[in-house]
């Protein structure tokens, strides 16, 4: 039985079935997304390009801006994400590991009410920006290529590495000191 230009009754409840197997999330990004592999790209000192100005909302409702002079991670993710959530208690414990250093995160693809539950069930000390355009910002240095990436940015404020993909406490503090360092 022809419907229209081709699709079948058959065809149409297939298309049905296949896009109604959501999984019931709420979040549009749990749909489709790239989970890199964990690979570590660091910069030399004179191939690193400038980070983009890391400011706005933050999901508690307070502001938050980048502050040159200290080394800064960034860390994008979603509550959705599985390797977001593995990785979560290390980035938090991280934190407080390296208290010279400023943790920030970027929630992308994901809703605030899921979000903030997230925030509080893995207790992230550090502010997390709710405003994810400020990926765009990154092309042309180490941009956001999978969730997970984060980012880590040299005092200078230029863009010194990227881990694509769930962060291991090893790559992660190998990448700080490193940069730290300098």
């Amino acid at each position: 039985m022809k419907l229209y230009k081709g699709l079948s009754v058959i065809g149409i409840t297939a298309t049905f079935l296949l896009t109604a197997c959501g999984g019931g999330n709420s979040s549009v990004g749990s749909r489709s997304f790239i989970s890199g592999n964990g690979a570590v790209t660091f910069k030399s000192p004179d191939t690193r390009k400038s980070a983009p100005d890391i400011s706005g909302p933050t999901l508690d409702g307070g502001k938050y801006q980048i502050q040159k002079g200290q080394v800064t991670v960034i860390n994008v993710w979603a509550s959705w994400c599985a390797p977001c959530r593995a990785e979560a208690p290390a980035l938090a414990s991280l934190s407080q590991t390296f208290p010279k250093v400023s943790f920030v995160g970027i929630l992308t693809r994901d809703n605030l009410p899921t979000a903030k539950a997230f925030v509080k069930r893995f207790n992230l000390p550090y502010p997390t920006l709710i405003d994810d355009a400020i990926l765009l910002e990154f092309r042309g240095t180490l941009s956001a290529n999978a969730i997970p990436t984060t980012i880590v940015v040299d005092k200078q404020g230029r863009v010194a590495g990227r881990i694509s993909g769930q962060i291991t406490v090893a790559s992660l503090t190998d990448l700080i000191e490193r940069v730290s360092a300098e």
